[in-house]
């Protein structure tokens, strides 16, 4: 059976991102997500890599050959236009978002305002804890009962680096947000 896992801000080959993980430097941090993303994921799975795959460079792609399954990208900030061709060498498929089973995958979080909209969303960015929670959203969005909705638990960071560099699956996310399964 496969598994759809989701990840993101893989910065391969980006020097300072690494040094600020913690790494010596770039390749050290690349060998460690390969090894740990290659003992989650299997070769039937699909990871959607939710953005910034380098620091808007191609010369890493080719690291991607050596992550196991399926992958799909949805772009972030530091993914170039120019390069999606060369991108599309190495992974299944590219998008700008992706409603995943009634989730949002975006690169940077979206609204709180569209978050009520979806049931949660997943996405990378922020390179450190950052609960976008319980934000009241615009009077233009009311509930039933004329209330402003919350987007209390709505957010899923997926950051490499916040994630171990081992992609998750919904219930991962779950589990690390609830302490249970509550993905249904």
């Amino acid at each position: 059976m496969s598994v759809v896992r989701f990840i993101g801000c893989l910065h391969l080959g980006h020097q300072a991102i690494a040094k600020h993980r913690g790494w010596d430097n770039a390749e050290e941090q690349d060998e460690f997500l390969i090894q740990e993303w290659n003992q989650t994921v299997a070769k039937r799975d699909l990871t959607y890599i939710v953005g910034d795959i380098t620091m808007e460079k191609s010369l890493d792609y080719y690291k991607l050959d050596q992550l196991a399954g399926r992958k799909i990208v949805v772009l972030g900030n530091h993914d170039r236009y120019q390069d999606v061709k060369k991108l599309l060498d190495y992974v299944d498929g590219v998008a700008g978002a992706v409603d995943y089973k009634g989730f949002i995958l975006t690169h940077v979080p979206i609204h709180p305002n569209e978050a009520q909209f979806y049931r949660g969303n997943i996405h990378a960015h922020i390179h450190h804890l950052n609960e976008l929670e319980e934000v009241v959203v615009s009077d233009s969005y009311l509930d039933k009962d004329h209330k402003p909705a919350p987007t209390l638990h709505k957010y899923f960071n997926v950051d490499a680096h916040l994630v171990g560099y081992r992609p998750q699956s919904i219930d991962d996310l779950f589990n690390a947000k609830y302490g249970s399964v509550q993905s249904s």
